[in-house]
């Protein structure tokens, strides 16, 4: 049986604090990268795009926003959530029940595993990795098994949070782009609690967007210099943000 974490049912719910942005600094951005996982490791950023027949993983310059290097996916895989675990690339797909495992720099394709229901998003913590579907439920997978071990449900002032989407690890939390909203979601790994939520509106314009499907989606994290970048689907920058106090 697989274990399920919840929020206590005796436990008081107080609803989570919403925290604001500050931009640091921005950056070009491919404005037809409908981006589904944004990583960052040993000095490298790497992007996962969607789309049927236009999926791919790329090495990005972050300066310059230039695609140093691109794996097109196969034209049936819709292209999901990356992160870098142990030196090799990890790649979702949405409805194919597909996971693909690349080296690191170079993306040579090297594995791939399967997995039941849809993937959207996935990080880990150096031991587990954590995969989100579009639903409140993180599902928690062994690495080596590859099998789920226990799911935690997300859950702010006792309330269920769907669309989680893309996933990063930061400083033992889970951030979650909540989908179709300009929101990051902080999650609790052992409870699912949210710990705050990060409001980025304002932070591309709809008249930068082209279209309505051009949300937020992508965090990463540079865990050596601490810097936290963030971008959206078809968003024509990149951006580094410091997260501070909302203003009153």
């Amino acid at each position: 049986m697989i274990a399920v974490d919840h929020l206590c049912a005796g436990e008081p719910a107080a609803s989570a604090p919403v925290f604001g942005y500050r931009v640091l600094a921005s950056y070009p951005h491919d404005p037809t990268a409908f981006t589904q996982g944004l990583a960052y490791a040993s000095g490298q950023l790497f992007e996962g795009t969607g789309n049927y027949g236009r999926s791919s993983l790329r090495r990005v310059d972050l300066t310059t926003g230039h695609v140093d290097q691109e794996i097109r996916l196969a034209p049936h895989l819709f292209g999901e959530g990356v992160t870098v675990w142990q030196g090799r690339l990890i790649q979702l797909t949405w409805r194919e029940h597909l996971g693909l495992i690349y080296g690191v720099p170079d993306l040579d394709r090297q594995d791939s595993f399967g997995y039941s229901g849809e993937g959207w998003g996935i990080t880990h913590d150096g031991q587990q990795w954590f995969l989100s579907d579009g639903t409140p439920m993180l599902r928690v997978l062994n690495p080596v098994s590859r099998q789920v071990v226990r799911r935690i449900l997300v859950q702010d002032a006792g309330q269920p949070i769907a669309a989680l989407n893309e996933l990063e690890w930061i400083n033992g939390e889970i951030w979650a782009n909540v989908w179709k909203t300009d929101r990051i979601v902080r999650i609790a790994p052992d409870s699912g609690r949210v710990i705050a939520w990060v409001d980025l509106r304002g932070l591309c314009p709809a008249s930068m967007r082209p279209n309505a499907e051009a949300v937020l989606n992508g965090i990463a994290y540079d865990a050596e210099h601490g810097r936290l970048f963030v971008t959206g689907k078809d968003w024509p920058r990149l951006y580094q943000i410091e997260v501070v106090p909302k203003p009153q």
